[in-house]
């Protein structure tokens, strides 16, 4: 089995110059995965959506936050996880699974963690659970993606890492590339991430020309079908080549 290779940095920011609703309208034309997978549902939110398109590879870990532990007031910090952090390829996007029966109670991720996973080489941080401190993460300009937002940290702690995880119905593995901005969030696969920046111009100029049609004077359902027709006779060179028959 081929490894699916990690992007470089000026494929990296080629992706960064796309919204996440265009980055699935690429992801698409290839056909390795249904259409109805690969994205987070609307519980999970992003709770900066004037920032620009967040992407990275996922470090995972699941927490609980709504128990307090057998002995002591609170639970010491897992310091051994920033470790496994460090293995994953930068970006990275720090993903954590609330495995509590009614997640978010208390916030892991405020402006102090925020801190640490930045100074980690982290871009973001995707949780089904909680966030707080909302301006002072706001001004590292670090990306949260969130169920809700909490008052207190409660008992958040980190119990696993390094596993395979689910947010907002979105499967996330160790890796796994992610991309998100205030549409949502999605999984780029990463045998076909190189070439989405290019379908995406394609798709886009596709898109365009249906657009100018709409809005100028000369529409017409007979145009409307005719440049319809063309587009889906014309699938992508990019995702023949990633779908060979």
């Amino acid at each position: 089995m081929a490894v699916e290779p990690f992007l470089s940095e000026r494929q990296l920011e080629a992706l960064r110059g796309l919204d996440t609703c265009t980055v699935s309208n690429a992801v698409e034309t290839f056909g390795v995965r249904l259409r109805n997978t690969g994205f987070a549902d609307s519980t999970v939110r992003c709770m900066f959506e004037d920032l620009p398109p967040m992407v990275g590879y996922a470090a995972t870990a699941r927490l609980r936050s709504g128990s307090p532990p057998m002995q002591g007031g609170s639970y010491h910090d897992r310091t051994d996880w920033w470790q496994y952090v460090l293995q994953v390829p930068p970006p990275r996007v720090i993903v954590l699974e609330d495995v509590d029966n009614h997640p978010g109670l208390g916030a892991f991720v405020g402006d102090v963690h925020a801190a640490i996973l930045r100074a980690l080489g982290c871009v973001g941080y995707v949780t089904n659970g909680a966030v707080r401190e909302l301006p002072g993460v706001r001004k590292m300009g670090f990306h949260l993606f969130a169920g809700k937002v909490a008052v207190s940290h409660a008992y958040a702690h980190i119990f696993d890492f390094g596993s395979p995880i689910e947010v907002g119905g979105l499967q996330v593995h160790p890796g796994d590339l992610l991309h998100g901005d205030r549409h949502g969030l999605l999984t780029v696969p990463r045998l076909v991430a190189a070439d989405v920046p290019a379908v995406a111009e394609k798709l886009q100029r596709k898109e365009g020309r249906i657009i100018a049609l709409c809005e100028g004077s000369n529409f017409s359902l007979e145009k409307l079908r005719e440049v319809i027709q063309e587009f889906e006779a014309t699938p992508s060179s990019d995702a023949r080549r990633a779908n060979p028959t």
